[in-house]
């Protein structure tokens, strides 16, 4: 199906909704208002456009920034409630279907990486360019 560069930028203008919402619970009706097409014509053609459904979308963009807040040491109850999830259990569930990792293991994973790079920075430095500016030998004039 071709679609009309005027369906297209009502399927982006709906995407942008959802990158501006993601964050509070909104719903397929309120998605697809954003485009003025009803939700089941505005679920088929987003899907066609993005290659996946709004809700699939929408929860990608959560989980993307659930992994960022958990990188920061926030505690898993705010980081849900930051994200837009009503219910920590189901935002658990997609977490670990997502990333393999409850969120609580994440963070901790996450900053105890952060710690590593603070105090171990030349085992996150590619070994090109250890060799290329020469990190691993002491320099004197330290």
């Amino acid at each position: 199906m071709h679609l009309t560069t005027d369906i297209y930028q009502r399927i982006v203008a709906a995407k942008i909704f959802i990158d501006e919402n993601y964050h509070v619970p909104i719903d397929l009706e309120q998605i697809s208002q954003q485009a003025f097409l009803s939700r089941f014509h505005f679920h088929r053609l987003f899907r066609q456009v993005y290659k996946k459904t709004p809700l699939q979308y929408i929860t990608e963009k959560r989980i993307d920034r659930a992994k960022n807040l958990l990188s920061e040491n926030k505690p898993v109850i705010q980081v849900c409630n930051e994200i837009g999830f009503e219910s920590i259990g189901s935002f658990s569930l997609l977490f670990k279907k997502d990333t393999g990792f409850p969120p609580t293991y994440y963070r901790n994973m996450a900053w105890l990486k952060k710690q590593q790079e603070k105090s171990q920075p030349k085992k996150f430095i590619p070994h090109c360019f250890i060799d290329q500016y020469r990190l691993d030998k002491e320099s004197n004039n330290q």
